[in-house]
C-alpha cells in the first residue's frame, strides 16, 4: 500500500471546543481548499491539549454534523443555519454552495440580504435607533421610536414637515430611505423588525396614522422588562 493511502488512514483525535471527535485524515483532506490541512499542519504545543489531541477552538456542538457530510457527502437537514457558519469557517466550499441552495440559507442569505442592499446606510440607521430606545428606555419599562420609511424622493419630500414637528416635540425618530430599487414598505417594517428582535430586543411595530404624509411613518415599540 502506497504513502498517500496510509496516510489517509490515518487516525486523527480532535479536540474542537473540548468536544472529542475522531476520524481519519483522508476524510479531513476529502475537499480540496478546506482549512483542514492548515489546522492538522501545525505542530505547536499550543495547538494541541493535554492529551495531544489537535484543538480546535471553535463550537464542537456542530462539527460531527460536518464530519458526517466529509464521510457520506450527505448535506445536513438540521442545525441549517449553524453548520452554514461552520462550513464557512472551515471552508467547505461544496457544503457551503450546498447549503446556500437550501431554503433556510437561501431565503436570509441571500434573498433578504440582496433585498435590504438597496437601502442605503441601512446598518448604520438601525445602530441609530437601537440606540435611541435604549436612552429612551432609561429607567422605564419600555420606549417607543418613531421611524419614518420613505421609498421615492417624492415620498422623502413629504415628510419633511412631520419630521420638522417631530424634532421640535423632541421625538426619537430615525429616517430609512430613499432607496431605487428594493424592499415595499411593509416588507422593509417586517425585515427591520426581524433584525432587532435577531439582537435580542423585544420589539414589536405599527404604522402611526395610515393618512397623508404619516403613513410613512412606525412606531417601534420596546419592552425592557
Amino acid at each position: 500500500m502506497n504513502r498517500s493511502k496510509l496516510a489517509g488512514r490515518k487516525v486523527v483525535e480532535l479536540n474542537v471546543g473540548g468536544q472529542l471527535y475522531t476520524t481519519t485524515m483522508g476524510t479531513l483532506m476529502k475537499h480540496p481548499g478546506s482549512k483542514f490541512p492548515e489546522i492538522l499542519s501545525r505542530s505547536a504545543r499550543h495547538h494541541r491539549d493535554a492529551q495531544g489531541r489537535f484543538f480546535i477552538d471553535r463550537p464542537g456542538t456542530y462539527f460531527g454534523l460536518l464530519l458526517d457530510y466529509l464521510r457520506t457527502g450527505q448535506v445536513p437537514r438540521e442545525y441549517i443555519p449553524e453548520v452554514y457558519h461552520e462550513a464557512k469557517f472551515y471552508q467547505i466550499h461544496l457544503l457551503v454552495k450546498a447549503l446556500e441552495d437550501t431554503p433556510q440559507i437561501f431565503g436570509e442569505q441571500v434573498a433578504r440580504m440582496q433585498f435590504l442592499m438597496g437601502v442605503p446606510n441601512y446598518r448604520e440607521n438601525l445602530a441609530v435607533l437601537l440606540h435611541l430606545a435604549r436612552a429612551e428606555g432609561v429607567a422605564m419599562r419600555s420606549s417607543k421610536v418613531m421611524v419614518c420609511v420613505v421609498r421615492t424622493e417624492e415620498e422623502d419630500a413629504k415628510c419633511v414637515e412631520p419630521l420638522h414637528i417631530l424634532e421640535a416635540q423632541k421625538t426619537p425618530v430615525v429616517k430609512f430611505g430613499p432607496w431605487k430599487v428594493g424592499p415595499a414598505m411593509e416588507d422593509f417594517v417586517y425585515c427591520l423588525e426581524k433584525d432587532i428582535r435577531a439582537q435580542g430586543y423585544w420589539v414589536s411595530s405599527h404604522r402611526s396614522v395610515n393618512k397623508g404624509s404619516y403613513k410613512h411613518f412606525w412606531v417601534f415599540s420596546f419592552t425592557w422588562w
